[in-house]
């Protein structure tokens, strides 16, 4: 039952703060120059030799940079887990705790609306640490598999715990481990990867947008959380039209411009499990904020960050009153 909860939202806050002062370092090479010029034939030589072995790609690990990635993982761990420990894991007396492990497949939960959560959820979560791990100058290919197993890993943990959930008055468990859940967490996480090795796929990126409903505004929303809060949700599907148009069409399309295919349920109420849910699909232009002309490690940190986010532009909605115009599909 776990989703894209509060806590993971501050982690983006966190890990972005974190990392303003880390992009904004700037490596350099150490070059040997002779001290005079009345070296000799032999000091000469073993100028050239160290000159020979500068690596220009080679970059030396930043420890206490690296550190505080770790340590940020840890207190966000830490953090997620108090959570949880206090709102969905707190014990009731209503029911029974049996410490047994739970299987409860929940495959039509807000009609697959948080299994996109989960998904998105997982490779924000891997972006954020592979650029922690990027800016203590950890190998990309290594800093995107170290970033994906963090976000992997954070979600399996709450999965797993969820395993543990109490039992209601009829013997049933009140939630428990999701299949589902677990299954778009790894799709989320093997996106992440798939970007690395298969740049292709960065034409193809997964959003979000939000608004909170009237239900959570009103406080009646469980523990007045966002990441059960569906009603105000959309997932998005952003497309680099420009990438993708055969030549003689993308040559009329702008570069910052994309579009995007989106989803919602509404009617969802308390616990997103009555038949009344509603789906609604969504067709939008979208913006690529990596045509923002601002260069260096950090502004593509800021970017790709921003590229997470759907932004309001016009678009339709098509759902089950028709098709309408929308001059901001947010």
């Amino acid at each position: 039952m776990s989703k894209f909860i509060t806590n993971r939202i501050v982690l983006s806050i966190i890990v972005f703060l974190f990392n303003i002062n880390l992009f904004a370092q700037s490596d350099t090479l150490n070059h040997f120059y002779p001290k005079n010029k009345f070296l000799t034939h032999l000091g000469e030589m073993q100028q050239i030799y160290q000159i020979s072995k500068i690596d220009p790609l080679k970059k030396e690990i930043n420890y206490p940079i690296l550190s505080g990635v770790g340590l940020s993982y840890a207190f966000l761990i830490y953090e997620i887990n108090d959570y949880y420990k206090n709102t969905w894991w707190k014990k009731n007396s209503d029911y029974t705790y049996d410490g047994t492990f739970h299987i409860v497949n929940d495959w039509n939960y807000a009609l697959w609306l948080d299994k996109f959560g989960h998904a998105y959820g997982t490779a924000l979560i891997s972006h954020f640490f592979s650029a922690g791990f990027q800016a203590a100058n950890v190998n990309p290919e290594l800093a995107t598999w170290l970033g994906v197993i963090g976000g992997f890993g954070m979600q399996l943990y709450v999965e797993i715990q969820d395993g543990y959930a109490p039992l209601n008055s009829d013997g049933e468990p009140k939630w428990g481990f999701s299949p589902g859940d677990a299954v778009s967490d790894f799709l989320g996480a093997s996106y992440f990867v798939a970007k690395y090795y298969y740049p292709y796929l960065n034409n193809f990126q997964l959003r979000v947008s939000y608004f909170p409903s009237e239900a959570f505004r009103n406080g009646m929303k469980p523990d007045n959380n966002i990441s059960d809060d569906y009603d105000g949700q959309k997932m998005w599907l952003a497309f680099r039209m420009k990438n993708l148009l055969p030549n003689n069409l993308a040559e009329y399309w702008p570069s910052f411009l994309m579009l995007s295919a989106g989803y919602s349920v509404s009617g969802i109420g308390e616990y997103a499990t009555g038949n009344k849910l509603t789906p609604s699909y969504f067709i939008a232009f979208d913006l690529d904020a990596s045509e923002i002309p601002l260069h260096g490690e950090f502004w593509e940190f800021i970017k790709n960050t921003l590229n997470y986010l759907h932004f309001p532009l016009p678009g339709i909605k098509i759902s089950n009153d028709g098709i309408s115009f929308l001059l901001f599909a947010y």
